[in-house]
């Protein structure tokens, strides 16, 4: 059978190329790359520049030193208490009662359901217990025992003091005899011995401020004290001083400061008193702050805890972090000239430049200007910039010349606002460690809601910052 030869063969019709699924391919291409290169690059945070204060307080600890003249009786007995802690006495008042054999004590502890303290007394006991109790620290607990004494005397004191002078006639009758010691002149009264009454803050040492090595008695009212024992103490006046160490950096600080203001853990009161600083025994250098008030509030204390009060700063808050430091050309001001058109942003240098065949000439430069001061006009100093060490400038109008090279480092942080990095300079008014205040409206400096670079060294000059 013969071939049929009229069969004709088709031919392939060819794929017309997709749009669709070519755009599709295109952009999958785009994200996946855009993805790696987001995880795969440095994540570099940025910080909004706001308004803020910091206010430096410095913690110390400090001794207080007085007027104080210990008294002591040269008699063995029982000694009752008749002015409370703390109250001031005048001249000649009744301090405490002593007698020999202890009838008046037991008298008084036979006859107190007789007698009562007084709302003023009850108040004042309440006062000091809520006073210790808001003070308290677990560091200061060796000081809950001698306040626990004070607290007993005090109420002993204001009972004693109702029933001698009620139960009079009851005492004579039974011949109990006693005698009253008076103080031989005006001062505030305090129970609390410790061995720093009379201390002259020149002979202070580091041991002085060991608070584990530290010792104070009471003597509690109807003790029996021998002769010789200190029974009170009797400050004398209202001057009072807290001396306290100095490391270098708080000697800085307070360079050339006549008075500081402190707050004290014991009180909300803000102290100013008379600044100087003193050598210890030891050849160490202590603070000395002198009051002339407020010294009965801590008449019962030896120790205190205090913070200075600086002066606070105001201005632009940045992190710490955010700082970085550039090298700046130093160039006196009166070579600083205007170009073409005169205005700010054309700014520059009469420079000196030399031509092939040896010969000189003087045109002019632009240059940014970072800041410019009575002294200088600063100019960074860069690789590839227009001002470079070693070049002479020719001050306008005249034969003067200056020599580039004198250099001083300025801080700054590394301005996004455009999407790369640009160095903005700061001066700083203040740090705590953390964040530092810097003045605002400074010379190409930063402005409020700028964003910079939160950590200053992962970025270079102009690097392209995505956010």
């Amino acid at each position: 059978m013969a071939k049929n030869s009229k069969v004709i063969r088709m031919r392939r019709r060819r794929r017309k190329l997709d749009i669709g699924f070519l755009i599709f391919a295109v952009v999958f291409i785009y994200l996946a790359y855009s993805i790696y290169s987001y995880f795969s690059r440095d994540n570099i945070q940025f910080y909004e520049v706001v308004e803020g204060s910091i206010v430096n307080d410095k913690n110390y600890s400090g001794i207080i030193l007085r007027q104080e003249n210990v008294v002591s009786d040269d008699t063995t007995g029982y000694v009752n208490f008749l002015v409370r802690e703390g109250k001031r006495a005048a001249k000649g008042a009744s301090v405490y009662s002593l007698d020999e054999t202890g009838d008046l004590g037991r008298f008084l502890s036979e006859n107190a359901s007789k007698t009562s303290i007084s709302d003023e007394g009850m108040r004042s006991v309440k006062n000091q217990l809520s006073g210790f109790a808001s003070s308290y620290t677990d560091s200061s607990f060796s000081t809950a025992y001698s306040e626990q004494y004070s607290l007993q005397g005090a109420v002993s004191e204001y009972m004693n003091q109702n029933e001698l002078s009620s139960l009079q006639q009851a005492l004579q009758d039974q011949g109990i005899n006693y005698k009253q010691a008076s103080t031989s002149e005006a001062g505030v009264v305090s129970y609390i011995i410790d061995g720093f009454e009379g201390t002259d803050a020149a002979s202070l040492t580091k041991d002085s401020f060991d608070r584990s090595k530290y010792k104070r008695s009471t003597v509690k009212s109807g003790e029996l004290t021998e002769a010789g024992t200190p029974i009170y103490k009797l400050i004398t006046s209202e001057d009072w001083s807290i001396v306290f160490p100095l490391d270098d950096d708080a000697e800085n600080a307070f360079d050339g400061k006549n008075t500081l203001t402190i707050k004290t853990s014991q009180s909300d009161i803000a102290l100013t008193g008379n600044y100087s600083v003193i050598d210890g025994q030891d050849g160490a250098k202590y603070g000395k702050l002198d009051f002339d008030k407020y010294m009965i509030q801590f008449c019962s204390d030896r120790f205190v805890d205090f913070e200075v009060i600086s002066d606070q700063s105001s201005g632009l808050k940045i992190p710490d972090t955010a700082v970085v430091q550039r090298e700046f050309y130093t160039i006196p001001p009166d070579y600083l000239t205007n170009g073409g058109n005169g205005g700010d942003d054309d700014k520059g240098f009469n420079k000196q430049v030399y031509g092939e065949d040896g010969s000189t000439s003087v045109e002019f430069t632009p240059v940014d200007i970072y800041r410019q001061t009575n002294d200088y006009v600063y100019v960074e100093k860069t690789a590839d910039g227009k001002i470079q060490e070693g070049d002479v400038l020719v001050k306008p109008n005249s034969d003067e010349k200056y020599t580039v090279g004198k250099t001083e480092p300025m801080e700054g942080a590394f301005n996004i606002n455009k999407g790369y990095a640009v160095f903005r300079p700061i001066e700083k008014l203040t740090d705590n460690g953390e964040y530092m205040i810097v003045r605002k409206d400074t010379q190409n400096g930063l402005a409020v809601y700028d964003h910079i670079v939160l950590d200053a060294s992962q970025v270079t000059d102009n690097q392209l910052i995505y956010q």
